[in-house]
């Protein structure tokens, strides 16, 4: 039965990520199908972690498997508050933010850059020296952000520098969340760590919308729901787990390089169900970002 389970998990950890990725990169095509209702970010987001909120809820209380019987501090439910706000609320808050302006396949692959911010903020904290060969990892990334941003000027104007800022923020908001995140995930396990943050940043976006929105925003023809749901569920809580699975699997490094799907999945998804045009600036610039990326995923395998 072990040889069975050791054969078969790089193909079910490959599978995992894989599947993880796809549904993941078909955020930002829910989030633009909901637009189309003339909703704002916040209450999409809203809707989001509300079907969101009850599976994570289930699997953080559950009373079956146990990851992890290590007591938590005051200081580390600090540190998870924190996380959650910056990880799960702010990011979360900031990409919706972007969407409204930019193309989704513009926003995949600036959400990409991720890793580049966090070997910097990592050599900034741990004294550690960037390598010439991440310099040049780094140039690259933003170089195809810079190629894949000016075919999307032409199409969305000016207003696209607004959605690419909110999405870099966005991205520097996670990156602080994966650097703050280390030390907890080998204490709690990555299952309850996730649902843990994910319950407390589902009640941070739900007090934000009930302090600056009116309830009856929540009133939403019935296909809103399903974009919901599908928000919720398909683009939270499968990949969440999924990822998870995947990388306790096969590793980091290999989960790392099988995830560079995701931007050119979401290409393809805006593509079929946005009918945003597959552009050479934009397949030009997804090259360069993923040569970019996976040149540090490569240094960093074991990290990020």
């Amino acid at each position: 039965m072990e040889v069975s389970e050791s054969k078969w998990k790089p193909f079910l950890g490959t599978a995992l990520i894989l599947a993880g990725a796809v549904f993941f990169s078909a955020k930002a095509i829910f989030v633009k199908l909901v637009y189309r209702y003339e909703i704002d970010s916040i209450t999409a987001l809203t809707l989001r972690m509300l079907f969101a909120i009850p599976f994570f809820a289930w699997i953080a209380f559950h009373p079956g498997k146990k990851e992890s019987s290590v007591p938590l501090s005051r200081k580390d439910w600090s540190l998870i508050f924190v996380l959650a706000f910056l990880g799960y609320y702010l990011a979360s808050l900031f990409d919706f933010m972007g969407l409204e302006f930019i193309s989704a396949g513009l926003e995949r692959l600036t959400l990409f850059v991720y890793p580049t911010i966090v070997l910097v903020i990592s050599s900034i904290l741990y004294g550690r020296n960037i390598k010439r060969i991440e310099v040049l990892a780094i140039a690259l990334t933003y170089s195809g952000i810079a190629v894949a941003f000016l075919g999307d000027i032409r199409n969305e104007g000016p207003d696209a520098i607004k959605g690419v800022l909110f999405v870099f923020a966005s991205a520097v908001a996670y990156s602080l969340y994966l650097v703050g995140s280390e030390s907890l995930i080998p204490k709690i396990g990555s299952v309850k760590f996730t649902s843990y943050l994910m319950l407390l940043s589902g009640l941070i976006v739900i007090i934000h919308f009930s302090i600056t929105k009116s309830a009856t925003l929540l009133v939403q023809p019935f296909p809103v729901y399903l974009y919901g749901l599908a928000l919720g569920v398909l683009t939270t809580v499968i990949p969440a787990y999924f990822t998870s699975e995947g990388i306790r699997m096969i590793g980091s490094g290999r989960a790392a390089i099988i995830g560079s799907v995701g931007p050119i999945s979401t290409i393809l998804l805006a593509w079929i169900f946005l009918d945003e045009a597959i552009t050479s600036s934009g397949i030009a610039g997804t090259i360069l970002v993923l040569a970019g990326v996976l040149s540090i995923g490569k240094k960093k395998s074991e990290t990020i």
